[in-house]
């Protein structure tokens, strides 16, 4: 899998990143937001044991391989008009024009798949 990230896409995810240490993980959220689900974008410390890397340039990303059903395997990530929100799109689809990034890197012992944490 492919994420084409643009430059400015990349400059807000280095700056959401910051100094401490991390990684994005692309993540198709259906617990909390109804029936048909959200992406979302999440931080996280460490990754689980069912993640697989994604090709997106110089910044780290993972994907949940039970999810990667959800997506093609080349996307571009490029930055919402508003401030922090993404969007990202395939060459036939749209997964969303308005995605969140998430930084669970300080909710400790919290799994990217947990019901602790939500997008709402």
């Amino acid at each position: 899998m492919i994420i084409q990230v643009s430059p400015q896409a990349e400059q807000r995810l280095a700056r959401q990143l910051g100094d401490q240490p991390g990684f994005f993980k692309l993540f198709y959220d259906t617990d909390s937001c109804g029936s048909d689900g959200i992406t979302v974008l999440l931080i996280l410390n460490e990754r689980d044991s069912d993640d697989v890397s994604i090709d997106a340039g110089s910044l780290p990303f993972v994907i949940n391989k039970q999810q990667q059903i959800y997506f093609e395997s080349c996307l571009l990530l490029t930055p919402a008009n508003r401030l922090h929100l993404f969007q990202l799109n395939s060459n036939s689809r749209s997964y969303g024009n308005n995605i969140k990034v998430v930084d669970l890197r300080d909710s400790a012992n919290v799994k990217s798949e947990s019901s602790e944490w939500f997008v709402g």
